[in-house]
């Protein structure tokens, strides 16, 4: 879990609250992304390449600060959730991954998110920017249903954020599902069988576009997987406080929890 936050992040900017002037790095919340690492066992069977595999979701505000904090030094792909801000913006910062790499990065995302992307980032998809000064070298494809990425089968689950339909991933038994305050009836079936779940819990307070902190809990229960651990947070949920009033196998997401999933 690179960042768990909201756009805003956590701390909020002249916020004097007790989560925002918390000493316990669990309340510091970057914005939401997260990277996905496995063996490709068939390319470690070949002399030489690259067996680990990382794949980003997201691109947040906050990538480059993420990379440093927690040693990221390559990304094989990247998927995007949706074109808001808070998940696109650091996108900038993967030229430096081009340079280590020396070969231009995949990205994926739904219809709207990759014409959001083209607009945004016009200079880097724009054959006619001068090349000086380095460009994110972006191979941009847009998901038409599920894909594999290096032996790993990637499942798209649609869900609403809002009255905008996004993406959240399923890979294996886990699943992410941030930025979301409804889960279609189409989706729920592509969910069976999570073991490993992230959900969006913003706050206490219902939210437009979000699922506040009872609704989470309802779809976390609905989806029936040992453990759910719920991300996008806001200042409103400190963790220690908030994880003793959840049940058993529900807790909050953490910058830098790490997961092991089987």
């Amino acid at each position: 879990m690179l960042g768990t936050g909201t756009s805003h992040g956590v701390p909020m900017i002249g916020c004097d609250c007790r989560t925002c002037q918390s000493t316990d790095p669990r309340d510091t919340r970057s914005r939401p992304s997260i990277l996905i690492e496995w063996l490709d066992a068939a390319a470690a069977a070949t002399p030489f390449s690259q067996a680990v595999r990382q794949v980003l979701v997201d691109t947040s505000t906050d990538l480059r600060q993420q990379a440093l904090r927690f040693g990221l030094r390559r990304v094989d792909a990247i998927l995007f959730t949706h074109s808001h801000a808070d998940h696109i913006l650091g996108l900038d910062d993967v030229r430096r991954f081009n340079v280590i790499q020396k070969s231009a990065i995949p990205a994926y995302g739904d219809e709207r998110t990759t014409r959001d992307l083209r607009h945004t980032f016009s200079y880097i998809f724009d054959a006619a920017t001068p090349q000086g000064g380095g460009l994110p070298k972006i191979s941009l494809s847009t998901i038409v249903g599920p894909f594999s990425l290096g032996g790993l089968d990637i499942v798209p689950v649609p869900v609403m954020h809002g009255r905008r339909p996004i993406l959240g991933y399923r890979i294996g038994s886990f699943a992410y599902l941030t930025d979301c305050n409804a889960i279609p009836d189409e989706s729920w079936p592509l969910l069976k069988g999570v073991r490993t779940l992230v959900l969006d819990a913003l706050r206490e307070k219902v939210h437009p576009t979000h699922f506040n902190l009872e609704q989470a809990l309802e779809a976390a229960a609905r989806v029936g997987a040992d453990r759910t651990y719920f991300t996008h947070v806001c200042h409103d949920l400190p963790y220690v406080e908030t994880c003793a009033r959840l049940p058993t196998g529900v807790e909050l997401a953490y910058d830098g929890l790490v997961l092991e999933v089987v």
